[in-house]
């Protein structure tokens, strides 16, 4: 592929077009609670929530210069993500810290590019991101999962009309939203029954902030993603 076919290519994505029409950015809000509400519901759609967290570690500790060892999906919808370099510091910091908030900012930086009319580009980013993290699997159920989910946007991008790559894209986007609000709440939980091997009780070995700091900053962070993010969404 020449240099002006890739030019062509990335002037589509990157042009603008025109938002579409408000009941359908409303039906999309409303899928996007139905897979985030009901408990059966949760219980499949929570690999996507899952497949952001652990790409959110995975990508931070290569931007903070750490190892990435791998990353693993399980079919209970946990995850874990392993990096080699120094236990502590700014980039471990930084690591643990992003799973919780990597839903949230994902969904926020997808509902700017759906505000500014791009779902092509949207989709694509979320593609390329996605193929990364396939690269990144070290076991068979985490890497069908991220497959599959890259798959899917695939179809979506290549044989979607505009207006289904717009469903699709605000679909996704709304669920990512909604979507990280609720771990957060499991969070709290987990910790309540005596569990203290989470990301926030990580970060209060690291930092010696209590970890209940660390949960409320988990949640302000969704919660302010998805108030700002829904304003773009619906504006």
């Amino acid at each position: 592929m020449n240099i002006a076919r890739l030019a062509e290519i990335w002037h589509r994505l990157a042009a603008a077009q025109h938002l579409p029409p408000v009941w359908l950015v409303a039906a999309s809000g409303l899928l996007a609670l139905a897979a985030v509400l009901p408990r059966r519901a949760w219980l499949v759609a929570r690999n996507v929530v899952t497949i952001a967290h652990e790409g959110g570690h995975a990508l931070t500790a290569l931007a903070t210069g750490r190892r990435l060892a791998g990353v693993r999906l399980h079919s209970s919808t946990a995850g874990e993500t392993l990096s080699a370099g120094k236990p502590t510091g700014p980039g471990m910091m930084l690591t643990t810290a992003a799973g919780y908030t990597a839903p949230s900012l994902l969904g926020l930086g997808a509902a700017a590019l759906l505000a500014s009319g791009r779902p092509a580009a949207m989709l694509v980013i979320s593609l390329v991101l996605l193929a990364g993290l396939t690269l990144a699997m070290r076991n068979g159920y985490g890497l069908v999962a991220v497959a599959l989910a890259g798959l899917t946007v695939l179809v979506v991008c290549w044989l979607g009309s505009p207006l289904v790559q717009a469903a699709f894209a605000y679909c996704a986007t709304w669920f990512l939203l909604f979507g990280a609000v609720r771990p957060v709440l499991e969070l709290q939980r987990t910790r309540r029954r005596g569990v203290r091997a989470t990301d926030a009780d990580e970060l209060a070995r690291l930092t010696g902030v209590p970890g209940i700091v660390w949960v409320t900053v988990f949640g302000v962070v969704a919660l302010a993603a998805l108030a700002l993010g829904a304003s773009w969404l619906i504006h």
